[in-house]
């Protein structure tokens, strides 16, 4: 029989969540024929042992295992492209969104089928946070403004994690999608511009009750990335935008540690400068390994050898960053432009080296 709706569940480590899911859409979606498809990034808690126990005895119930590469939004895309139904929604596997608007949701498309998506919204009238304190509602309403910087139509709820869109409509904007982080709605909003036509339904956000929040740095990092993507993005890769806002910090660390040792009369100039640099290409490389490159994320021996050959393959940018510099100091005269070009040279040769031979599969 045609699926009438596939529910898209990314997953990291919820094993205790997953039957529990399964049966909450199962009584929501009651007459209706859907299927769920859990997307797993090689979860180390047995999820995907969990999720092939239940299809055995639920056809509805399908798995994409993952290996090697992680992301919400990436997991998503991939949910919607194995779907053959209609609509596709997006659910967290935290139990936290509320499945019983599920139905509304496709009775909205129902209703006006030149809708592209409709939203979960926590903001409209009959929405709600649940039990959030008052520094996470403080953090989300920041963040929320700040998207309102790339977001093209008038929205309430652009950090919403659960929406259901026109599976033709994705299939529009997916080439597009930045793909990275973990805010999937806000990255196809951005993308389809304001001729995507969107509805928002209420949805009161609930209490996880098993495993652990997925949200930490890394969430804040991809998220400012996204949105940097989003406003450059056609201009530079998201990638390299990553890649020297992490330099800035590793230059920031060089700096602070030149000025601790050499200002403070401790070693001289060139030893301090070297220590800091050394420092700061070990802040470099690991930051860039959490975030720039956090869907190739280097463990175990790979981590130890990667940090060898990010500091050799720097070593040679560094030269040329150098070389270029003193090339143009001398053919211009002018040390700011000779500087700017030695660093963009540089910058360029490390994201580029890196990428290609350091963080590779």
């Amino acid at each position: 029989m045609t699926v009438e709706i596939s529910v898209i569940a990314p997953t990291l480590n919820e094993r205790e969540n997953v039957p529990r899911l399964i049966e909450l859409l199962d009584a929501a979606l009651a007459g209706r024929r859907w299927e769920v498809i859990f997307v797993d990034d090689n979860s180390t808690d047995g999820t995907q042992d969990q999720v092939m126990a239940c299809a055995a005895d639920d056809p509805r119930v399908r798995l994409i295992e993952r290996v090697g590469r992680r992301g919400l939004s990436s997991a998503c895309i991939e949910g919607f492209l194995s779907s053959s139904a209609e609509h596709v929604a997006v659910i967290d596997a935290d139990l936290q969104h509320d499945e019983r608007v599920l139905p509304q949701m496709l009775d909205a498309f129902a209703k006006d089928p030149s809708l592209d998506i409709v939203v979960g919204s926590r903001f409209v009238e009959g929405g709600g946070l649940g039990d959030w304190g008052k520094l996470r509602i403080a953090a989300s309403n920041f963040a929320k403004s700040l998207s309102y910087l790339v977001v093209p139509q008038k929205v309430t709820d652009p950090m919403s994690g659960f929406f259901m869109v026109r599976r033709t409509s994705f299939r529009n904007v997916v080439p597009n999608l930045s793909g990275r982080g973990f805010k999937i709605l806000l990255d196809i909003l951005c993308t389809a511009g304001k001729d995507f036509k969107m509805k928002e339904l209420p949805y009161e956000f609930k209490t996880r009750q098993w495993g652990e929040s997925k949200l930490n740095s890394t969430v804040m990092v991809e998220y400012v990335a996204l949105l940097a993507d989003k406003s450059f993005g056609k201009i530079l890769p998201l990638r390299f935008i990553m890649f020297i806002m992490m330099g800035l910090v590793g230059a920031g660390v060089n700096v602070a540690i030149l000025a601790v040792l050499y200002g403070g009369g401790m070693l001289g100039f060139m030893t301090s400068h070297i220590i800091g640099a050394l420092a700061a290409m070990a802040v470099n490389f690991f930051l860039n390994n959490t975030f720039t490159y956090s869907d190739k994320k280097l463990t175990g021996l790979r981590l130890m050898s990667g940090m060898m050959l990010f500091y050799v393959l720097c070593s040679f940018g560094l030269f040329f960053n150098v070389l270029v510099a003193e090339r143009v100091v001398d053919a211009a005269g002018s040390w700011v432009l000779a500087g700017f070009l030695g660093a963009v040279v540089g910058a360029v040769w490390n994201y580029a080296t890196n990428t290609t031979l350091n963080w590779r599969a």
